[in-house]
This record gives structure tokens, sequence and C-alpha cells, in this order.
């Protein structure tokens, strides 16, 4: 009897979580169906790319934003104390381009994450009207810029944010990845940023288009100086700030290959995950139990212990997961992938515990070579 109470219980919340996300996610408009014909004198935009050891991918990425379809724009990119190719790769494009031009920083004050103290540098070495804050290995096409600013016009938006598509060669990483981008845009709610008596807020690294006066009204990256979801918490911000914020999808003309493999996914969540739990043990206790037990024990203890009844029902969650990764908005459109789900659960799980573990017993966390407390992150929760 409680296992099939269990079983309901299962079906319902993925039948909700399906429906839900799928119904609202397509309120989001895509980048695609955007003119890019300007309607008056396009603002200065000023694009900054924080560059830390990302020899791997920066050519491609770079020469694709230096070759945009935008008349007012420069690219500024901070080589943040890099020590592979990096600096060998942006001087060469720095001869290329003329539009491009770099800041090397040596050494990182107290009281900064490197990513955040770099975007700001950026932003001091700029005058622009807009800033757009993304990453170093983010292809764009050529007329993303005039699309973005001409929807911000349009719409009297201070701050947007374009939701990229994630390529990758694994299918086990993109099926962990798809899962992800589900409990996140269950958590964040992308479709409700634009209305203004909602909480909800969304910001990604790839692309975070803002105002300079409302970027200077938000207290620009000083004021999140030691976030590791600093994408989330500048577009969070903003919001609290009173900006105007949106969200489009805009996998097809911006990608990136957010990371090669699943060690890679782990590895790059381990810095930012428990700050979301706001470094709070129970809330992360409370998101490792929640995903067991939807995530990952239904299909395993149902085929082991359930009746009939248990796994026709089970089945029946396993056909909402099939619509919900194979029709939800910016997802993969793969719905084998809910075949994987247990398995991703499992990865997602680890990061959480591998984070809480290391982050209490370290102290802090470590970050591409440089450590930050745990009482310094705790600061800005």
């Amino acid at each position: 009897m409680l296992l099939t109470i269990y079983s309901i219980l299962v079906l319902l919340y993925w039948a909700f979580l399906t429906l839900w996300l799928i119904y609202n996610g397509r309120k989001i408009l895509t980048l695609s169906s955007i003119s890019a014909k300007a309607n008056k004198k396009e603002p200065s935009v000023v694009i900054i790319i924080p560059v830390r050891n990302e020899a791997y991918g920066l050519r491609d990425a770079l020469t694709s934003v230096c070759n945009l379809d935008y008349d007012a724009y420069r690219v500024v990119v901070i080589n943040d104390r890099s020590t592979d190719d990096s600096g060998k790769i942006l001087s060469e494009l720095q001869a290329q381009y003329k539009q491009l031009s770099v800041i090397n920083i040596e050494t990182l004050p107290g009281g900064w994450l490197g990513k955040n103290h770099a975007l700001y540098t950026g932003s001091l070495a700029s005058s622009e009207a807009y800033l757009l804050f993304t990453d170093a290995d983010v292809v764009f096409h050529a007329d993303v810029i005039k699309k973005a600013i001409q929807y911000c016009i349009r719409h009297n938006l201070d701050h947007l944010t374009i939701l990229p598509g994630m390529i990758s060669n694994s299918s086990r990483l993109s099926s962990v990845i798809a899962t992800f981008v589900i409990m996140l845009t269950a958590l964040q709610r992308p479709w409700a940023a634009k209305i203004m008596s909602s909480r909800a807020s969304i910001g990604v690294g790839a692309f975070n288009l803002v105002k300079r006066e409302m970027y200077l009204k938000a207290g620009t990256h000083k004021a999140i100086a030691m976030r590791p979801d600093d994408d989330l918490r500048l577009a969070a911000s903003i919001k609290a700030a009173g900006g105007r914020t949106d969200v489009l999808y805009g996998k097809e003309e911006i990608t990136v290959e957010w990371y090669r493999s699943v060690k890679d996914f782990i590895n790059g969540l381990m810095k930012n995950i428990f700050s979301g739990f706001r470094y709070n043990v129970f809330l992360a206790a409370g998101g490792v139990i929640g995903t067991m037990l939807f995530f990952i024990l239904p299909i395993p203890i149902v085929l082991i212990f359930g009746d009939i009844i248990d796994r026709i029902l089970v089945a029946l969650m396993l056909l909402f997961q099939f619509i919900l990764y194979g029709y939800m908005p910016g997802a993969a459109g793969k719905y084998w992938y809910a075949f994987l789900t247990p398995y991703a659960g499992i990865i997602i799980i680890f990061i959480i515990i591998k984070a809480i573990v290391t982050n209490l017993y370290d102290g802090g966390i470590y970050w591409r070579g440089t450590f930050y407390s745990l009482k310094e992150l705790r600061n800005q929760t």
C-alpha cells in the first residue's frame, strides 16, 4: 500500500512538472523570431569576456564575437592570470581585430572571486550604454547583438538573458545537462522574470546584457563579489533594483560547449551548487532527498518490490518524462534521456554531497587554483 501511494505521488509530480514546464516554457520567445531591423540609432555596446586558461575554443569564440553585424560595439577581454596559451591567442587576435582590447590581471585582490573581479574590471574600462557579459567559449551568430538590442529597446528592458544552445559529443553528459536544466528551470521560473511583481529572475554566463545605468544602480559586480553563481545573482540584483528584465531562447544563434565530460560537469558545479542552497546544509540535504525520491528511486524500487499497479503507475511516470525531455522548450529534445534520469540524479546528488563535504572540510572552495573561504562566501548569501 505504501509503495502504491509513493508511485501515485511520483506520477503526480512528473505529470505536473511536465505540463507546467512545457506550458510556461512556450511563453518565452526565441531570438530567431526577433527582427534585427533598427528603428533608431543603435546604442553602443561593450562585450566583456573573462579569460582564465581558456585556450580550448577561445579562438573560435572570439572570432565569432569580433565578426558581429553591429556597428557600435567593441570587445574587452580580461586575461585573468592565465598560464596556458590564452595570452598568446589573445595577442594574435588583438593584432587582427581593432575592436578587441585586452586587459591583463596579474593578482587577485581580497574579497573577490576571480571571474567577478574580471567582469568588474572590464566594466571600469568601458563607457558604452550597454554591457554584455559573456564567457570565453560562447560562439555567436552575426546578428545576435542587433536582435538583442532591438528587443531591449522595443520592450524598454534594462536586462536581457539569452539561453544558449549547449552542444556536446557525449550522450551521457547531454542527458545529465538536460536533467539539470529541468531542475534549474523549475527553480528559477524564467518565464516570470519579466513580471515586475514576481521575484523570479534568470541570468546565464553566456549572455547577460544590461544597461549601464541599471548595472550601476544594482551595485555592479561589487555587490556580488563573492558569489560563485554570479550570472544568476546579477539578474536577481537588477530585478531587485527595479530593473525590467526578460529572457529569450537562442539555441540557434548562441552555442556553447558548457562542459566536455561528466567529470568536467562535476568539477564545474562544485564551485557554485552549495551557494544555490545558501550554504545551508539542511536545505542541501532537502535537495538530495528530493532528487533521490523523484529522480532516482521510482523505477528500481517499483521493479524490485512493486506489483502490477505500481508498475503501471511508474510506466505512466516514464511517459511524462519522455514528453518532458522531448518537448520542453530549451531542453535537448531527446525523449530517450528519460531512461537516464536516475543516472543524472545520481550525478547531481554526488555533486551536492561532495560540495558540502569539501566546503565544510576545507572551510571553503578551490576554483581554478584560488581558495575562497566559506566565511567570505557566506557573507553575500
